[in-house]
């Protein structure tokens, strides 16, 4: 059989690290071997474990993800690294290229968004031997490369969608269906349409909102948790 791939998880945030160790555990082919919070503790497990591929968090409390991965490449280790953060900055994922960053996950993610970014590196690892020519190369590289963005549900668009993100983003306190509407511009039935899908990528999370006459209304919120001091 085939041996795993071997992932080191390096996330500061303890319930991240958790979530994204078990989410490696799911994906067949690959197994979790250890989880560090900090730069340096996981330069220490890499000293004694073999590792494969870095899930990598960009923001640790003793330094940038990717003077890390620029340490280590300089020491000797090989292993690729898969950048989890919530950075959008694209210098940064220019400059992760030359470092051994195959892939970039932006947070908050599913586990759906980074099982096929992990199925995508397994199969780029397979590709061996001597390339026929460019068009054998190019499939190669392909693998590594994220399809595009998947069909919205029939009647959403992606402006109005980036529209609701970004209001449903910049209220802290969360909107209800009518608040996204008047900030949106849209009635109150399509707002909740894309609130709703929001929920189901698992983007946002709702909960009743009490204290007020008849059936309570839902409040809809950004998740933060992952993008916290990012």
């Amino acid at each position: 059989m085939t041996e795993p791939i071997r992932v080191l998880v390096v996330e500061d945030d303890p319930v991240a690290a958790d979530a994204h160790v078990m989410y490696v555990g799911r994906v067949p082919g690959f197994t979790a071997v250890g989880k560090a919070h900090t730069g340096a503790e996981a330069r220490r497990l890499l000293d004694r474990t073999p590792v494969d591929l870095l899930l990598l968090d960009l923001h640790l409390p003793d330094g940038h993800g990717l003077q890390l991965a620029r340490t280590l490449r300089a020491a000797g280790y090989h292993a690729d690294v898969i950048a989890v953060t919530s950075a959008r900055d694209l210098a940064v994922v220019r400059e992760g290229v030359s470092l051994g960053v195959v892939q970039y996950v932006l947070k908050p993610f599913t586990f759906a968004t980074l099982r096929d970014r992990l199925v995508r590196y397994a199969e780029f690892r397979e590709t061996a031997g001597e390339a026929s020519g460019q068009e054998e190369v190019d499939r190669a590289l392909a693998t590594l490369r994220a399809p595009g963005p998947p069909a919205l549900p029939k009647g959403l668009s992606a402006p109005t969608l980036q529209r609701v993100t970004g209001a449903l983003r910049d209220c802290e306190e969360g909107l209800t269906a009518a608040g996204a509407a008047e900030a949106v511009g849209i009635s109150r039935i399509t707002a909740r349409r894309y609130l709703e899908h929001l929920v189901e990528v698992g983007r946002a999370g709702r909960s009743p909102l009490y204290g007020q006459v008849g059936r309570p209304e839902l409040v809809y919120r950004w998740i933060r948790t992952a993008e916290k001091g990012r």
